[in-house]
């Protein structure tokens, strides 16, 4: 059997943590309320962090904060208090991408393993095993490299390296970017983006002040720096082949039926890979549940070198999903084969639903019955996050995602 790398799944907040963890990863990510880059991403207070690393390290799993703002003078303060606190209730790395952050974490907490953000743009051998003479313990490969460059890397260094697998892209280099500063004044480097690449842009003439002109020959205008999502599933052979240590899923910011899905379709590849399968068969049907959730078209980037329009989707920044996220298992009673659903979106009576679990296979089932906690019967659900009761055909577990397909 081939050495398993780890499934490295996002976590903005605690839900989605035990979610990522139960759908198969072997570690998540996560940020405490400051300085990581997805300030909007719900995040964790201190005593979540803690309640974070119990939960993961239960299951014997692992949990990693994020440390990758460019700190300003006026972050450094705060600092050296906050790595002792993540070093005292045991998070199993932190991730760095500003080498004074780092030099104070080895300072601050000797034995906090480091590994450098994507952020630092590591993009070549010389830099990754820099890193690991410096005292990091895992190096995050740049997105921008082509599997040529990630192979002459794993040759040249045996520090750990961690490379994304799927998620978002960004237009500008690993993140680096300005634009949300000068459109928004909210710093992505320091965790506040806008996503101004996200707009839809036109051209503007000096002396034709108020006119705005298509870019491209579409009524609509152009969306000239929407990237595609990432999507490498159909590279995993190669990618474990090349040695690399965790493969990693973006996505703090997105939703809970995400995190699920993703998480759970990498952990089977991986699983079906190391194991020596022949899982070509599988793989359409990977691909057909990767387009159930909310994603933007998807592209390999710069996997295969260098990128051209295909990478780019110019015509809306619009995403698509086969399904919507309408539920999700709280508890399940196997005596009387009732499971309570908490609410996310509008259910009702006649409405298919299917059971997307984090080990126990799928299953469909008409709704023909619905009940509140009081045992009164209802048609529908319609009220954020209601609480409801509904009698299975088959065993649910925990955290069951309950989606239903978009007509």
């Amino acid at each position: 059997m081939r050495k398993k790398p780890e499934l490295l799944a996002p976590a903005g907040t605690m839900e989605k943590l035990k979610v990522a963890l139960l759908y198969g990863a072997d570690a998540a990510y996560v940020a405490g309320k400051s300085f990581g880059l997805r300030a909007f991403g719900g995040n964790f207070t201190r005593d979540e962090l803690k309640e974070a690393v119990e939960f993961a390290h239960a299951l014997r799993k692992k949990i990693y904060v994020t440390l990758n703002i460019y700190a300003h003078n006026s972050d450094i303060k705060q600092t050296p208090q906050y790595i002792s606190y993540l070093a005292e209730i045991g998070v199993d790395a932190v991730l760095v991408s500003d080498l004074g952050l780092f030099t104070l974490c080895r300072s601050q907490a000797p034995s906090l393993p480091i590994h450098i953000s994507t952020q630092a743009n590591n993009t070549n051998w010389l830099t990754a095993q820099s890193w690991r003479e410096l005292g990091a313990s895992r190096v995050v490969l740049a997105r921008e490299l082509a599997f040529h460059e990630i192979s002459d890397i794993r040759e040249h260094t045996d520090v750990e390296l961690e490379m994304f697998v799927h998620g978002a892209m960004c237009i500008s280099y690993s993140g680096r970017c300005l634009l949300s500063n000068f459109f928004t004044h909210r710093d992505a480097n320091r965790g506040m983006c806008a996503h101004v690449c996200r707009w839809k842009f036109a051209l503007t003439e000096e002396k034709s002040p108020g006119e705005y002109f298509p870019i491209a020959e579409d009524e609509r205008g152009t969306y000239i720096m929407n990237s595609r999502d990432l999507c490498l599933l159909d590279r995993i052979d190669e990618i474990v082949g090349l040695g690399i240590n965790s493969l990693k899923i973006e996505g703090r910011m997105k939703s809970v039926h995400y995190v699920a899905c993703v998480t759970k379709i990498y952990r089977e590849a991986i699983d079906a890979c190391c194991a020596g399968e022949d899982f070509t068969g599988r793989l359409p049907i990977w691909r057909k549940e990767l387009e159930k959730i909310s994603h933007r078209p998807y592209t390999e980037a710069f996997y295969n070198g260098n990128t051209d329009e295909a990478t780019q989707s110019f015509e809306t920044s619009k995403n698509f999903q086969s399904t919507d996220f309408i539920g999700l298992v709280r508890g399940y009673d196997a005596k009387t084969r009732i499971a309570t659903i908490e609410q996310r979106n509008h259910v009702k009576i006649g409405d298919t639903i299917e059971f997307f679990q984090p080990t126990l296979p799928s299953f469909h089932q008409k709704l023909t019955a619905m009940t509140d906690l009081e045992g009164n019967a209802i048609q529908a659900a319609p009220h954020a996050q209601q609480i409801f009761q509904i009698e299975v055909q088959s065993p649910v577990e925990p955290y069951t995602i309950l989606r239903q397909n978009i007509v």
